[in-house]
């Protein structure tokens, strides 16, 4: 993180290049939000611009500005900043189009692109084809539309690639306070890890979130996870679009499986950073966060006055990782005392309108579900959309409790439209979370739950050279037992009398296969239980020029898939899963970046549907967990001693035992 985005982000001087509607609108944002700072307009011919005098070059302003606003053609960009670099400006925000984003249409664009980047030299610049910034702390704007953004004193920091869906954002009714909105456009030249970076130094920045379309440096985000983490800013993510990168590997399974958004998630994982899946979502999320920064479980309690509301979220949280506590003794007395005995006891629960209107005892009752075992309390209200004067009560109840106990609370209206934007301010000025929208509550809660310190080992990143090269499944083995995986005894044949051989080397039955097929089942290559005798028959039949004999593994428990993909965008993935011949079938799969721990594989392995087969299911007898765990540490040295020129490595399946964890088919493409 070299370059010094803040001067650019907290400017005292802004200059505005360009004399037209959007340059003109980058002004009257700025002076709507009160901006004290200089705005100097550069404009050839204009005297002045929307009230303030105008200079006919940049080498005629009164000093270098901290932050620039270039509006005009892509061509004169380029000068622009080239001047701005050199004057020793902050840094510029490129609102023209027209560049690397444009190739398919004009290949030029590819050029002028780099051209920009030369001309910013070390000056960072926002864009090409951005809209800039707001930073709605100190009323700065270098933005050249409308926007929703409102001066804050602290607040969350949103950053996206997409111009529009900023605009969007800003407009949100939901009262979250938005200390800045940045948008990265082609990230030429800053990038978002580097964006955020420099945000999360400012002290007012309580959370920030990312529309993440790539990462463009996977060292960036773990240098942004580790400073996150250290100042106790929290980060969210909302990945869309998907790389084909990782799925150039089509041989084996599990290329099939791990395309390149389970590399996107693997990394999320690993830096700690939780995924949401709608704008809404990540909006909840961001004011939760807001309020009380991370959860550090995922206990909850629920309160509302009726019993379909208590069932609706029981319900919805199913499947979510969330949890409903038990109610303890102390609550039980405390929810006695302020509702009597007519109301049955639990979590989530129906306190029935009883206490309605009494605002001390909603408070009362509402506060006694709370306690050091829940980690966020909600209270689901529905305010009306006519005569908001009998919903009073519910708003200063839970104000009350937030400010009687300090307990983290969260007022949630079951459809985002029935919490009014006036009541969810009051609340959120009061400290309670104004949730809008029951499945955005759970998302949200959810979330803040998963935030997490990031991997300090860093990922493994791959080469990128073409792999077109596949290796046999007994060279496969041999390069992987280098390593410490075990395999079956097995040889190699070309002919019947080395066949026959091979068997009086081995103790019979045996699996016959194939050579040089990549899924040999397929081709009918694979024969099982061949006894001695019949192996030189079964291996005339399979009919390729190599076959593999191999003794057969007794005694499995599970069969389990072991893959390895290169995936140039997010390093090497490591996909654990069901096993066999059903695996693309099952898709029972976990995903983790190497390295990877011990202990992540073995919870990978955990999240399994088939875990219940690798722990003993009905009496069974259970694999060897450490056995399973030291072939896949296997798998990972050799990935890792061979990172340059490795694409894929594949073991399916991995026959586990009670005593041994035995690959019986291996496969490794490489340069």
């Amino acid at each position: 993180m070299s370059k010094d985005i803040s001067r650019l982000l907290r400017p005292k001087s802004i200059a505005v290049i360009g004399g037209g509607a959007w340059c003109q609108q980058v002004i009257q944002q700025s002076q709507l939000m009160g901006y004290a700072g200089d705005i100097w307009p550069i404009h050839p011919k204009a005297a002045e611009l929307a009230g303030h005098k105008a200079y006919a070059r940049l080498e005629d302003l009164p000093s270098a500005p901290d932050a620039a606003f270039v509006g005009i053609n892509r061509h004169a960009t380029i000068e622009a900043v080239q001047i701005l670099s050199e004057m020793g400006s902050g840094g510029a925000v490129c609102f023209a189009s027209g560049f690397s984003e444009a190739v398919a249409e004009d290949d030029t664009g590819g050029d002028l692109q780099s051209e920009l980047i030369k001309a910013a030299g070390s000056m960072p610049i926002l864009g090409p084809n951005c809209y800039g910034f707001i930073n709605a702390l100190d009323g700065a704007l270098l933005w050249p539309d409308q926007h929703g953004a409102f001066p804050v004193e602290r607040g969350v920091a949103i950053l996206t690639q997409s111009s529009n869906i900023s605009i969007n954002l800003t407009m949100q009714r939901r009262a979250l306070p938005i200390a800045y909105m940045v948008t990265c456009g082609n990230m030429a030249q800053t990038s978002q890890a580097e964006i955020a970076a420099a945000l999360i130094d400012d002290p007012r920045v309580t959370a920030v979130g990312l529309h993440v379309e790539g990462f463009k440096d996977v060292r960036e985000w773990e240098a942004l996870a580790a400073k996150a983490f250290e100042k106790s800013v929290p980060l969210i993510a909302l990945k869309v679009g998907a790389s084909e990168q990782a799925q150039a590997a089509t041989v084996s399974h599990t290329a099939s499986l791990a395309g390149s958004d389970v590399g996107a998630q693997a990394l999320l994982n690993r830096l700690g950073i939780p995924r949401l899946k709608s704008l809404p979502e990540f909006l909840e999320t961001l004011k939760l966060l807001h309020c009380y920064g991370p959860l550090t479980g995922a206990n909850i309690a629920s309160i509302s006055c009726s019993g379909g509301e208590a069932s609706l979220i029981a319900d919805m949280a199913v499947g979510t990782g969330l949890g409903f506590p038990k109610l303890s003794e102390d609550k039980e007395t405390r929810l006695r005392d302020a509702l009597g005995p007519m109301v049955a006891l639990n979590n989530p629960l129906d306190y029935h309108t009883y206490v309605w209107r009494d605002e001390a005892a909603m408070a009362s009752a509402w506060a006694g579900m709370t306690g050091d075992d829940i980690d966020l309390t909600i209270s689901i209200v529905d305010y009306p959309t006519t005569d908001l004067t009998d919903w009073a009560c519910a708003t200063n109840a839970a104000l009350k409790v937030r400010e009687e106990t300090g307990a983290r609370f969260a007022v949630a209206a079951t459809l985002p439209e029935l919490l009014p934007e006036d009541v969810a301010q009051t609340l959120m000025a009061g400290g309670v979370v104004p949730f809008m929208g029951l499945s955005e509550t759970l998302a949200a809660t959810r979330a803040a739950g998963q935030i997490c310190a990031p991997s300090h080992e860093p990922i493994c990143l791959p080469g990128d050279l073409e792999a077109k090269r596949t290796l046999t499944e007994a060279d496969a083995k041999q390069a992987l037992t280098g390593h410490g995986l075990r395999v079956p005894q097995n040889r190699s044949v070309r002919s019947a009398e080395e066949a026959q051989c091979a068997t009086h080397e081995m103790t019979a039955p045996f699996a016959v296969k194939g050579v040089g097929l990549a899924h040999k089942s397929e081709h009918a290559a694979v024969r099982l239980g061949v006894q001695a005798s019949d192996v030189p028959k079964v291996a005339a039949e399979i009919g390729t020029d190599e076959i593999l004999i191999e003794e057969m593994i007794s005694g499995t428990v599970a069969e389990l898939l072991v893959g390895v993909v290169r995936d140039p965008a997010h390093g090497f993935v490591l996909t654990l899963g069901a096993g066999g011949v059903m695996t693309e079938i099952l898709r029972d799969t976990a995903s983790l970046l190497i390295p990877t721990t011990p202990d992540d594989i073995r919870g990978a392995l955990d999240a399994l549907k088939i875990a219940p087969l690798l722990a003993g299911y009905r009496g069974q007898p259970a694999a060897d967990m450490d056995e399973i765990i030291a072939a896949v540490l296997a798998v990972q040295s050799y990935v890792v001693h061979n990172a340059d020129t490795l694409g894929e490595v594949e073991i399916n399946p991995l026959l586990c035992t009670p005593t041994r964890a035995v690959a019986v088919d291996a496969l490794v493409r490489k340069a």
